[in-house]
C-alpha cells in the first residue's frame, strides 16, 4: 500500500470518493531522515565515456507525511557541501573549489518541497525548490514508497527511493574542459538519486 493512499480507479459518478486504506492513517506524522541509513547521491558523465558516482555524507532532513491527502505532505533537506565524496580526494577538492560548489562561500545545498502528489500504486512525485550557489530553481523528484516497519529499537520507519535529473548549468555550475576528440569532460546533465529511511517523531 502506498503511504499517501491510492486513487480510486473504479468507474462511477463524479461524487465517488477517493479510496484510501484506513491503515495508512497510522503513518501520518512528522519524520526525521536517518542519515546513517540514507543516501543522497548523484551521477555525472565523465569524458563522454563513463559515469562518476558521488554522494554527500552529511545532511539532515524532515518529512511530513499525510496518509489521506498527498498534497499536504512535505519534505525538507539540508546538505553540507563539504561532505561530498566521489572516492577521489583530488576530485572532491576540485568540486569544493571555486570552479564548482565554492563551499567556503556556499556551505549548504537545500531542498524545500512545494507540492506532492500520488501517481498510483507505490509511485509519488514531489516538486520543490533546490538551492545551490545561492540560486534557487524548481525540480521534480519521482519517488517509490518502499514500505514501513518498526525496527528492533522501537523506531517506526518509512522508506523511499527517488530520482531526478537536472542541468547543473542552471545553478551556475558551468566549469568544463573540452576534449581533443570532441565533447566535454563533465556532462551538464546530472542524475540525482535518493535512498531515504526516516524515523517517525515520538
Amino acid at each position: 500500500m502506498g503511504i499517501f493512499g491510492r486513487k480510486d480507479t473504479t468507474e462511477g459518478t463524479a461524487t465517488t470518493a477517493t479510496a484510501v486504506n484506513p491503515d495508512l492513517a497510522a503513518l501520518t506524522g512528522d519524520y526525521a531522515i536517518d542519515p546513517a541509513h540514507s543516501t543522497i547521491g548523484f551521477v555525472a558523465r565523465h569524458a563522454m565515456v563513463t559515469n562518476v558516482k558521488g554522494k554527500f555524507k552529511d545532511f539532515t532532513g524532515t518529512l511530513h507525511l499525510d496518509g489521506t491527502d498527498p498534497s499536504r505532505s512535505t519534505a525538507s533537506l539540508d546538505v553540507t557541501m563539504d561532505s561530498i565524496d566521489t572516492g577521489s580526494a583530488d576530485r572532491d577538492g576540485h568540486l569544493k573549489s571555486s570552479d564548482f560548489f565554492k563551499t567556503d562561500e556556499f556551505p549548504t545545498m537545500t531542498f524545500r518541497s512545494t507540492s506532492a502528489e500520488a501517481l498510483g500504486g507505490e509511485d509519488y512525485r514531489i516538486t520543490g525548490d533546490l538551492s545551490i550557489l545561492g540560486i534557487t530553481k524548481p525540480i521534480t523528484i519521482d519517488l517509490e514508497f518502499n514500505g514501513s516497519a518498526k525496527d528492533p529499537f522501537g523506531n517506526e520507519r518509512v522508506g523511499f527511493e527517488g530520482k531526478a535529473e537536472i542541468l547543473r548549468s542552471e545553478w551556475g555550475l558551468t566549469w568544463n574542459a573540452a576534449l581533443e576528440t570532441g565533447g566535454v569532460l563533465v556532462s551538464d546533465k546530472i542524475k540525482l538519486n535518493f535512498d531515504i529511511s526516516a524515523i517517525k517523531n515520538a
